[in-house]
Parts: structure tokens; sequence; C-alpha cells
């Protein structure tokens, strides 16, 4: 006897015993999910689909069938780009005078962050609609666990989460995909499977048979130099992965020997976390061209580490770890970092502490892009107190307050300091 399958209708919620010919019996629709295991599982993963591209989209109509690319100018980056612009080949951080060639009718947007900040916050809350255990992965995704939710909501998880995806597309005018499983790692992965307006499902039991032939770059975590080498390897798909012991694997990767030895199996322990921490603040620019002089590229670090110790303050956070990021002339990414003895949030402490950094590499080579940013952060009350050994700490402290102060009255840029110019 065949296992029973369940089905859901997307576009009207039905729970219809059968579709025939695919097609919802109450509405029409094709929109239909099934799954034997549909209304066991509560772990998702929501992606808003294209998110800044969908935005603009959503404020202007006339946008609604045309190519569309949100990024900087010719030496920045994509940072989203619309399903149209895609057939073309334009991908997010593809460097934008190749998305250009790629798409050259595509019509390009400058990023409105604040914007998008605030649709990403209307999100948010309907997230926490229907369940408070939401953890936010960045401005346009989160997981949630809706384990318990059924006399609330009337219904299982699944059928609860396609009412919020429609939801969200009649209240804010955008569209969302869903990943549906029994833990983060396969909801994460479930999510990109059916996109855009999507709804793909990963039962328990049919986990290691799903993940057997996908290639090991598809586990969350594993970026494309641990693949090469894995590759390298003789491993190439989570089924050859999944044939190496965990000694092994941690002999030959450390710690994330022992990561890839149970994702490879569909396990993941991790709780959904709503009150996961910020991990990393940081800022970026890209440079009209290239810039070589250090002098010049300490001009360009200073506005950034003002930004991040901006956001820093507006989060009631410090940071041990300071970070600097480099692009060289030809796309290679350098990161460098330096863990402090003092947590800092101050835009001048963070500057002093990057500048070595930066001082060690800036031996002549042209960069295209730089980037500052402070890690493993803390309560701000940790950086609070001026360092007693550094007897310009206090004055320094003083003078930034007194600079955050008129900032606060009169705006961003009534007030800089000299290097600033």
């Amino acid at each position: 006897m065949s296992e029973q399958t369940y089905i859901l209708c997307r576009d009207c919620l039905a729970l219809p015993e059968a579709a025939p010919d695919g097609r919802c019996p109450e509405c029409g629709s094709p929109r239909l999910v099934s799954h034997p295991e549909l209304h066991k599982l509560s772990i998702a993963h929501i992606d808003c689909d294209a998110f800044y591209a969908s935005v603009e989209k959503r404020d202007n109509p006339e946008l609604a069938n045309r190519p569309v690319i949100v990024g900087g100018g010719r030496r920045g980056v994509v940072a989203a780009a619309c399903y149209v612009a895609r057939v073309y080949g334009v991908r997010s951080a593809m460097p934008m005078f190749k998305a250009r060639e790629a798409c050259p009718d595509a019509v390009v947007i400058r990023p409105d962050m604040a914007k998008y900040s605030a649709v990403g916050r209307q999100v948010r809350e309907m997230m926490l609609g229907v369940t408070p255990l939401v953890e936010p992965l960045s401005i346009d995704e989160a997981f949630l666990d809706l384990a318990g939710t059924e006399k609330i909501h009337g219904g299982s998880p699944a059928r609860t989460l396609a009412r919020l995806i429609l939801e969200i597309e009649r209240k804010i005018g955008i569209s969302a995909s869903i990943g549906l499983s029994h833990n983060k790692f396969l909801a994460k992965t479930a999510s990109d499977l059916d996109k855009p307006r999507g709804f793909a499902v990963i039962g328990e039991a049919e986990t290691l048979e799903f993940l057997a032939p996908r290639p090991v770059g598809s586990i969350y975590g594993v970026g494309r130099a641990l693949e090469t080498r894995l590759r390298r390897d003789g491993i190439a798909t989570i089924g050859e992965l999944r044939r190496i012991e965990e000694a092994e694997l941690y002999r030959r990767y450390g710690a994330m020997g022992q990561r890839l030895y149970k994702l490879s199996r569909g396990i993941d322990e991790r709780k959904v976390d709503p009150s996961e921490q910020t991990k990393s603040i940081s800022s970026e620019t890209t440079f009209v061209t290239d810039i070589a002089d250090m002098a010049a590229l300490a001009r360009e670090i200073w506005p950034l580490c003002e930004t991040v110790a901006r956001r820093l303050k507006k989060k009631q956070l410090a940071g041990r770890r300071v970070a600097l990021k480099l692009k060289t002339a030809d796309f290679r990414l350098l990161t460098r970092s330096r863990t402090l003895a003092a947590p800092v949030w101050m835009a001048e402490e963070i500057y002093r502490a990057v500048m070595p950094l930066l001082e060690k590499e800036a031996d002549g080579r042209p960069f295209r892009l730089i980037g500052a940013g402070v890690e493993e952060l803390c309560d701000a009350d940790a950086a609070a107190q001026p360092d007693l050994l550094d007897p310009g700490a206090r004055k320094r402290a003083k003078v930034e307050e007194a600079i955050d102060s008129i900032r606060e009255k009169l705006g961003e840029k009534a007030i800089t300091k000299g290097r600033g110019f």
C-alpha cells in the first residue's frame, strides 16, 4: 500500500484529497504542493524573491516586464537582479560592467537601503504574526519554527506558511519562496528549489536519497575554495562525501569535516533562535578608478569607520575584532583582521585599529574596493570605559560624542574631521 500524499492549494488554501488534472478542484489553480509529510514538518526558511528588484518593480509598475538590475555605477557590483535579467546571465555580486554587457537593455537602479530596510521590517512583522520563533538571516530572509501553532492558526504549519505568503503579496506587494523541512539546513536548501513564488518540501524519509546526488557546494557554508579542495580530493557529490568516516573528514578538514559529516546525512541540530545576534557590522565602497596610494586609501576608509561606528552605536554594540576588506584590480578579494585588547565602538578607535592592517597591504597595488568592519560583537557597556593606559582615549571619546551630538541635531554632514575631506 502506497503512502498517502497530502495536497495543499497555495492560492485558495484548500486541502483536496486528489487533483487528477494537476489543478485545485476548488479554484482551478495549478499552484499545488503535495507531499506525504506535508502536515508533519514545521521548520521553514522564507526568502523574498529578488528582493531589491521586486521592491523597485512594485514601486514602478512600468518596470514589471523589463530586466531590472539594482547596483552601483559601472565600477560597482550587482546587489540584485530580477528574474528577467537573470535569463541573460546577470547574477548578484557580478561586476556591473559585466552585467551591462550581458543585459544592455536592463534598467539599472541605485540601491535605496532605507526603503528596502523598511519593507524588510514589514515582512519580519508579518512573520512574527505567525510564530515568535523567527531567526533573521538578512534583510529579506529568515528561519521560522511553527511547531505547536496548529491550534492557534487552525491548520498545519504548511497551510499557515502558504497563507502568510499570500498576505505578504497582497499587503506588501512582493513575492517570497518557502522551504519546509525537519531542520534548518534542509529548509534553506528547499527554499532555493522552486523560485520564484516557490514552495518546496524535503521530508525526513527522503533526506538521504535527496542529498546523495547533489554537489558538495550546495552544502551551506561550503564556499568555492572548499568545494575545489573537496573535488580535488575526489568528492564531488554529497553521496560521495557520506562514504567517508567522520574521523577521516576531521583529519582532512578539521572542525569543518565534522560539520560536513553531519550535514551530508541531513543532520542539523541547530534550533531556530530568535535571539540570534548580529555577528558583524561593516561598510565598504567601490572606487570609480583604482586606488594604489596609501594616503588616498586612508581617506577612503575613514568615512567607512564612521558608518560602522554609527551602526554599532544605534544597536548599542561594540566589537573585539576589526576587519579590513580589499579587492584588487583583478577582482582578488583580501580580508585581514586583528583581535583587540578591548572592544571598540567609536569611529576613531576603529580607524586606529584598522590602519595597521591597511598599511601592511597598501604596497603599491591598485585596489578597486575597500571595506572596514567590526566582529565578535558584544554589549556596548564593555567599551564604555576609555583605556586608562591611553591618556588620549578619554579626550577622543569626548570629541566624538560632541560630533555625534551635533550630527543628531543638524544632520550627518554638519561636521566632520579633517581626514574626511
